[in-house]
Protein backbone atom coordinates (compact mmCIF):
# COMPACT_ATOMS: atom_id res chain seq x y z
CA UNK A 1 0.00 0.00 0.00
CA UNK A 2 2.84 2.36 0.85
CA UNK A 3 4.57 1.48 -2.44
CA UNK A 4 1.38 2.31 -4.33
CA UNK A 5 1.13 5.67 -2.56
CA UNK A 6 4.81 6.38 -3.32
CA UNK A 7 4.26 5.55 -7.01
CA UNK A 8 1.20 7.79 -7.08
CA UNK A 9 3.16 10.69 -5.60
CA UNK A 10 6.01 10.07 -8.05
CA UNK A 11 3.59 10.23 -10.98
CA UNK A 12 1.84 13.34 -9.64
CA UNK A 13 5.14 15.12 -9.02
CA UNK A 14 6.62 14.18 -12.38
CA UNK A 15 6.86 16.37 -15.43
CA UNK A 16 4.09 14.36 -17.08
CA UNK A 17 1.22 16.36 -18.53
CA UNK A 18 -1.86 16.15 -16.25
CA UNK A 19 -3.99 15.08 -19.21
CA UNK A 20 -1.83 11.99 -19.74
CA UNK A 21 -2.18 10.98 -16.09
CA UNK A 22 -5.94 11.56 -15.96
CA UNK A 23 -6.47 9.80 -19.30
CA UNK A 24 -4.54 6.78 -18.00
CA UNK A 25 -6.69 6.69 -14.87
CA UNK A 26 -9.91 7.00 -16.89
CA UNK A 27 -8.95 4.19 -19.28
CA UNK A 28 -8.08 2.12 -16.20
CA UNK A 29 -11.53 2.92 -14.85
CA UNK A 30 -13.18 1.37 -17.92
CA UNK A 31 -11.06 -1.78 -17.86
CA UNK A 32 -11.10 -2.09 -14.06
CA UNK A 33 -14.83 -1.66 -13.59
CA UNK A 34 -15.88 -3.95 -16.44
CA UNK A 35 -15.22 -7.71 -16.53
CA UNK A 36 -11.70 -8.29 -17.84
CA UNK A 37 -12.52 -10.73 -20.62
CA UNK A 38 -14.61 -8.34 -22.68
CA UNK A 39 -14.01 -7.29 -26.26
CA UNK A 40 -14.17 -3.57 -25.48
CA UNK A 41 -11.20 -3.95 -23.11
CA UNK A 42 -9.02 -4.87 -26.11
CA UNK A 43 -10.08 -1.63 -27.76
CA UNK A 44 -9.26 0.33 -24.59
CA UNK A 45 -5.85 -1.35 -24.32
CA UNK A 46 -5.19 -0.49 -27.95
CA UNK A 47 -6.01 3.16 -27.20
CA UNK A 48 -3.75 3.11 -24.12
CA UNK A 49 -0.81 1.99 -26.22
CA UNK A 50 -1.55 4.28 -29.17
CA UNK A 51 -2.28 7.48 -27.27
CA UNK A 52 0.21 9.19 -24.99
CA UNK A 53 -1.09 7.83 -21.72
CA UNK A 54 0.90 7.53 -18.50
CA UNK A 55 1.26 3.76 -18.07
CA UNK A 56 2.11 3.99 -14.36
CA UNK A 57 -1.13 5.87 -13.71
CA UNK A 58 -2.99 3.34 -15.87
CA UNK A 59 -1.62 0.36 -13.92
CA UNK A 60 -2.26 1.97 -10.53
CA UNK A 61 -5.78 2.92 -11.59
CA UNK A 62 -6.39 -0.59 -12.86
CA UNK A 63 -5.53 -2.05 -9.44
CA UNK A 64 -7.74 0.52 -7.71
CA UNK A 65 -10.78 0.20 -9.97
CA UNK A 66 -10.62 -3.60 -10.10
CA UNK A 67 -10.99 -3.64 -6.33
CA UNK A 68 -13.83 -1.13 -6.43
CA UNK A 69 -15.67 -3.11 -9.13
CA UNK A 70 -16.49 -5.98 -6.79
CA UNK A 71 -18.17 -3.58 -4.40
CA UNK A 72 -20.22 -2.02 -7.20
CA UNK A 73 -21.35 -5.25 -8.89
CA UNK A 74 -24.89 -5.09 -7.40
CA UNK A 75 -25.25 -1.56 -8.78
CA UNK A 76 -23.90 -2.67 -12.17
CA UNK A 77 -26.36 -5.57 -12.22
CA UNK A 78 -29.34 -3.28 -11.57
CA UNK A 79 -28.17 -0.71 -14.14
CA UNK A 80 -27.49 -3.42 -16.73
CA UNK A 81 -30.91 -4.98 -16.19
CA UNK A 82 -32.57 -1.60 -16.62
CA UNK A 83 -30.74 -0.95 -19.89
CA UNK A 84 -31.24 -4.45 -21.28
CA UNK A 85 -34.93 -4.61 -20.30
CA UNK A 86 -35.76 -1.23 -21.79
CA UNK A 87 -38.60 -1.79 -24.28
CA UNK A 88 -37.36 0.95 -26.59
CA UNK A 89 -33.98 -0.81 -27.00
CA UNK A 90 -35.33 -4.35 -27.44
CA UNK A 91 -34.98 -4.29 -31.24
CA UNK A 92 -31.40 -3.05 -30.98
CA UNK A 93 -30.39 -5.80 -28.56
CA UNK A 94 -32.06 -8.46 -30.73
CA UNK A 95 -30.27 -7.33 -33.89
CA UNK A 96 -26.92 -7.00 -32.11
CA UNK A 97 -27.22 -10.45 -30.56
CA UNK A 98 -27.70 -11.97 -34.00
CA UNK A 99 -24.22 -10.76 -34.97
CA UNK A 100 -21.25 -12.88 -33.92
CA UNK A 101 -19.05 -9.84 -33.26
CA UNK A 102 -21.48 -8.31 -30.79
CA UNK A 103 -21.94 -11.64 -29.02
CA UNK A 104 -18.20 -11.59 -28.28
CA UNK A 105 -18.81 -8.41 -26.28
CA UNK A 106 -21.17 -10.29 -23.90
CA UNK A 107 -23.37 -7.20 -23.77
CA UNK A 108 -26.35 -9.36 -22.84
CA UNK A 109 -24.78 -9.96 -19.40
CA UNK A 110 -26.29 -7.42 -17.01
CA UNK A 111 -23.03 -6.80 -15.13
CA UNK A 112 -21.07 -6.24 -18.35
CA UNK A 113 -23.72 -3.85 -19.68
CA UNK A 114 -24.15 -2.01 -16.38
CA UNK A 115 -20.44 -1.59 -15.72
CA UNK A 116 -19.80 -0.46 -19.30
CA UNK A 117 -22.61 2.10 -19.22
CA UNK A 118 -21.47 3.30 -15.80
CA UNK A 119 -17.79 3.64 -16.74
CA UNK A 120 -18.45 5.29 -20.10
CA UNK A 121 -20.91 7.68 -18.46
CA UNK A 122 -18.28 8.69 -15.89
CA UNK A 123 -15.37 8.89 -18.35
CA UNK A 124 -15.58 12.59 -19.35
CA UNK A 125 -16.55 13.95 -15.90
CA UNK A 126 -13.78 11.90 -14.25
CA UNK A 127 -11.26 13.01 -16.88
CA UNK A 128 -12.08 16.67 -16.32
CA UNK A 129 -12.17 16.35 -12.52
CA UNK A 130 -8.85 14.46 -12.32
CA UNK A 131 -7.23 16.93 -14.67
CA UNK A 132 -8.37 19.81 -12.46
CA UNK A 133 -7.31 18.05 -9.25
CA UNK A 134 -3.84 17.24 -10.59
CA UNK A 135 -3.32 20.83 -11.71
CA UNK A 136 -4.52 22.15 -8.33
CA UNK A 137 -2.30 19.68 -6.50
CA UNK A 138 0.75 20.79 -8.44
CA UNK A 139 -0.15 24.45 -8.11
CA UNK A 140 -0.87 24.51 -4.39
CA UNK A 141 0.36 21.44 -2.51
CA UNK A 142 3.52 20.75 -4.49
CA UNK A 143 4.41 24.45 -4.54
CA UNK A 144 3.96 24.60 -0.76
CA UNK A 145 6.13 21.50 -0.22
CA UNK A 146 8.85 22.99 -2.44
CA UNK A 147 8.94 26.10 -0.21
CA UNK A 148 9.28 24.28 3.12
CA UNK A 149 12.59 24.49 4.96
CA UNK A 150 13.03 20.71 4.96
CA UNK A 151 12.73 20.57 1.17
CA UNK A 152 15.08 23.54 0.78
CA UNK A 153 17.67 21.78 2.95
CA UNK A 154 17.18 18.52 1.01
CA UNK A 155 17.67 20.31 -2.32
CA UNK A 156 20.89 21.86 -1.02
CA UNK A 157 22.33 18.45 -0.02
CA UNK A 158 24.72 16.24 -1.98
CA UNK A 159 22.13 13.46 -1.90
CA UNK A 160 19.76 15.53 -4.02
CA UNK A 161 22.52 16.38 -6.50
CA UNK A 162 23.32 12.67 -6.85
CA UNK A 163 19.62 11.91 -7.34
CA UNK A 164 19.32 14.56 -10.08
CA UNK A 165 22.39 13.18 -11.85
CA UNK A 166 21.13 9.60 -11.72
CA UNK A 167 17.63 10.57 -12.87
CA UNK A 168 19.03 12.30 -15.97
CA UNK A 169 20.98 9.12 -16.82
CA UNK A 170 17.83 7.01 -16.53
CA UNK A 171 15.72 9.26 -18.75
CA UNK A 172 18.41 9.66 -21.40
Amino acid sequence: MIELLAKLLRVLNSETEPGQISLGLCFAMIIGLTPLLSFHNLLVLFLVFILRVNLAAFLMGLALFTGIAYLLDPLFHQLGLAVLASPSLEGLWTSLYQSVWWRLEHFNNSIVMGSLVFSIGLFIPTLLLLNLLIRRYRQHVLAWVQKTKIMQMFKASKLYETYKTLSTWRSG
